[in-house]
């Protein structure tokens, strides 16, 4: 008869274990690696390109706290929404290669979060440049 009563396996993450700055110290450390990897990736390049350009122009740009904020955080956003659009292309293609309704729905809405992240973003820039002409 085989024993059952052997302890559960430990968690398939260490991290999990971590607690207080140890685990911030490490969270941060893949937080850094995700980016890394989101280089890797050339929408995410030329976002990030973007975004040294267009973050400190925002502070010249803003008139106030709150515009400087909108058109700085608009970028930022789509950056966030471009690494989430890649997080799920990479879970759908270590699924499989193969084509299937459900992975090309994922991927799809993905896009499509990006170009609407991609229109907020020019419609706020375009918001703040108009009032600024005007």
């Amino acid at each position: 008869m085989q024993d059952t009563s052997a302890p559960p396996s430990p968690e398939v993450n260490p991290q999990k274990l971590r607690k207080g700055l140890s685990r911030i110290f490490h969270a941060g450390g893949y937080s850094l690696q995700g980016l890394k990897a989101g280089w890797g990736e050339t929408a995410f390049r030329q976002e990030a390109i973007m975004a040294f350009v267009l973050v400190p122009l925002a502070f010249w740009l803003g008139q106030s706290w709150v515009e400087t904020a909108l058109l700085a955080g608009s970028v930022l956003f789509v950056m966030v929404v471009e690494l989430l659009n890649t997080c799920i292309e990479s879970a759908i293609d270590r699924i499989g290669p193969e084509w299937h309704d459900l992975s090309k729905r994922a991927k799809d809405m993905g896009s499509a979060a990006v170009l609407l992240s991609l229109l907020l973003c020019v419609g706020i820039w375009l918001g703040a440049i108009w009032q600024r002409i005007s």
